[in-house]
């Protein structure tokens, strides 16, 4: 391939955002001068390297193939930019994208893990939902993505060849509630004593529920807040303003006036954390990264069981 770094670049960020309009935002380009850029591209290529979806764009099957040797040209020459800058070799960097559920108490309890086992291992982190973070290790601006799923725990992305995934841990959602209101008290939480509660969510993104509503709840649920940060949540919980679910073992601590329940008569809400990588990681930086989630999901289960 014979074409400019700006170029390179661009193919980067259209295959991670699916869209031209969002790459030029990321950028700081127009998105005529992104489509040209791509237009040229195909036309250097003779191929085409992205088709239109009803979302935005995608990749082609020649498109996969080309992203590939532009992510290990840009690595390449991000690499030597650091090596000028002094930077010492032995120094190994890692991309972590990471979903805000686990970006509470479990990324910060890895990392540190992590500083024990391997010390010169560098980690940089990145929040995000699970389809952007999936299109992140898919595009090469991210190695791993720390990402949540629900059954039936099918592939985050239909790609192929499919990303690896590793289990971390299991979780079964809860209840969070106002430690004054009805539901803290002893009478038992159930799908018909929560009609017409105001609810605490996030946005849902594309391939996402809605983040924060029990699933299944019956009839359309008032959403009076949105926010994905964690603690904002758990304030106005306890501010009385709502209620929210909560992976309760995530949290890395319940403000007073909240109280964790649970519903009764329904299936528990099970969702798994995964490491989601391509196949060429290198295996002992994957290995490194598994063990050190592995122990801190497993501390904070054993801290959960203390205070609950």
């Amino acid at each position: 391939m014979d074409l400019p770094l700006s170029t390179l670049q661009t193919i980067r960020t259209v295959a991670e955002c699916r869209s031209f309009t969002a790459a030029a935002t990321g950028l700081g380009y127009t998105q005529s001068a992104v489509s040209r850029q791509i237009a040229a591209a195909e036309r250097d290529l003779g191929v085409a390297l992205f088709e239109r979806v009803p979302r935005g764009v995608q990749l082609t099957r020649a498109g996969g193939l080309v992203l590939r040797q532009v992510v290990i040209a840009l690595d390449a020459l991000e690499q030597a930019e650091r090596m000028l800058a002094g930077k010492p070799r032995q120094v190994r960097r890692v991309r972590v994208g990471v979903v805000s559920v686990a970006g509470a108490a479990l990324l910060p309890r890895s990392i540190a893990a992590l500083r024990q086992l391997e010390p010169d291992l560098e980690i940089s982190t990145r929040e995000g939902a699970t389809p952007a973070l999936v299109r992140g290790v898919r595009a090469g601006t991210l190695d791993v993505a720390l990402i949540t799923g629900r059954p039936p725990f099918r592939s985050p992305d239909q790609e192929h060849p499919p990303l690896e995934q590793h289990t971390v841990t299991e979780t079964a959602l809860a209840l969070a509630v106002p430690s004054a209101s009805r539901h803290a008290g002893p009478e038992p939480v159930t799908l018909e004593s929560l009609e017409g509660e105001s609810w605490i969510a996030s946005r849902s993104s594309e391939g996402e529920p809605l983040l924060g509503v029990w699933p299944g709840l019956p009839g359309r649920p008032v959403v009076q807040h949105w926010t994905r940060d964690w603690a904002a949540k758990l304030g106005l919980v306890a501010q009385g303003a709502g209620i929210t679910t909560v992976p309760a073992e995530f949290l890395p601590a319940v403000p007073p006036g909240v109280t964790i329940t649970q519903i009764h008569g329904v299936p528990a809400e099970i969702r798994r954390v995964m490491l989601a990588h391509a196949r060429d990681l290198d295996q002992a930086v994957v290995a490194l990264l598994v063990r050190a989630m592995r122990e801190a999901a497993a501390t904070l289960v054993t801290e959960h069981r203390e205070w609950a």
